[in-house]
């Protein structure tokens, strides 16, 4: 089953704890408040486990989402994820909205 994974940086100026401060109370209800949602956790990426240097993302959110196809042409372009898109967007840089699937 089809899952979904996000990485981005924040802007340069975004505060760290301002921006986490939004994804526990704005992002984290909105989005798993979604039926096709059934979890959903952001990451903050602390450092490296082999070589040397910071990570290349500030974050890692993980979705585990029972239904893609619904998710995406019905949940995508409703009011809540357009809300919350809406303010993602001025929180982060370059995003990549990765969907994956398990190898079995």
């Amino acid at each position: 089953m089809p899952n979904l994974v996000l990485t981005y940086t924040l802007k340069p100026g975004v505060p760290r704890e301002q921006f986490e401060a939004w994804v526990r109370e704005t992002d984290y209800p909105a989005m798993r408040g979604l039926k096709r949602v059934r979890a959903f956790t952001t990451y903050r990426a602390e450092t490296l486990l082999v070589g040397e240097g910071k990570p290349p993302v500030d974050y890692v959110e993980l979705f585990d989402i029972e239904d893609m196809d619904g998710f995406i042409a019905q949940d995508m372009p409703g009011g809540t994820v357009q809300r919350i898109m809406g303010e993602f967007f001025t929180h982060v840089d370059n995003p990549a909205f990765i969907i994956v699937s398990e190898v079995t």
